[in-house]
């Protein structure tokens, strides 16, 4: 079931998107080569409690860490550790705040150092596909509009759309009806968007093939074929105008 924000929520779910976009950033700055995954999760963790926040993926279906840290093939859901991060390796920084009661929900993928010029291309084009989505996030507009775009801009530009993974509703729980996909199936059109309703639009991208796997730990997604994959996403509020991020933009890596 689709809920649809109060005013009072809305306003509580900007303070939540602000601190989560906050841990984003820092979780950015800290990213250099010989630093341990895990001392971003430490970071991320008493920075949220340091802002009143609880991290929303901590414990989340056992999740046992409070910041997903995806390197270079690991598409989602890396759980940070002993993995001590390299020059020219890709990160996705995957964080979401909850504060009283309500959730926000970002992610940006960081270079290490110096990086390839496809490296360089596909988290380009990722961030980019989440502004062509942005652009039909509005009243009247369809899911399958949101998802068309990123697939005609992700695919035009030569890259492959995860599909096994998609956007979503966020509210009281962190993920919430509806889903938000990155591509569109023949004939789908999706629900329509109204204002109230906030979404999870969040482009994952591959410089390979689009399929992917579930490693050992049963949490870390990885392309099926090793190549590199981004991750970009944001909080949009659908209003009677232009959407609203949530998540402010400020330290996703570009700003």
């Amino acid at each position: 079931m689709i809920t649809l924000k109060t005013p009072k929520e809305i306003e509580i779910m900007r303070r939540s998107g602000v601190i989560a976009s906050g841990a984003r950033k820092l979780a950015g700055q800290m990213l250099e080569a010989g630093i341990a995954t895990r001392a971003i999760d430490r970071e991320v963790r008493a920075y949220m409690k340091a802002n009143g926040a609880l991290p929303s993926f901590l414990h989340y279906r056992g999740f046992p860490a409070s910041v997903c840290v995806s390197v270079n093939d690991e598409v989602i859901h890396g759980i940070p550790g002993k993995r001590i991060l390299r020059e020219g390796d890709i990160v996705d920084i995957d964080v979401g705040a909850q504060l009283e009661g309500y959730h926000s929900d970002c992610c940006a993928t960081f270079p290490v150092g110096v990086i390839s010029d496809d490296a360089k291309r596909l988290i380009k084009i990722c961030r980019e596909s989440f502004f062509k989505a942005l652009d039909f996030a509005r009243k009247d507009c369809r899911i399958a509009d949101v998802s068309r775009a990123v697939q005609m801009y992700v695919e035009e530009n030569g890259f492959s759309i995860v599909r096994d993974y998609c956007g979503h509703g966020v509210g009281r729980s962190i993920h919430e009806d509806p889903e938000v996909p990155n591509y569109v199936e023949q004939g789908a059109r999706g629900v329509r968007l109204v204002p109230g309703m906030v979404l999870a639009i969040e482009p994952m991208v591959n410089l390979g093939d689009a399929q992917t796997y579930v490693g050992v730990d049963e949490w870390t997604v990885h392309t099926k074929d090793g190549s590199i994959s981004a991750h970009y996403e944001n909080t949009v509020l659908i209003t009677n105008g232009d959407p609203e991020i949530l998540t402010p933009i400020e330290g996703d890596g570009f700003v």
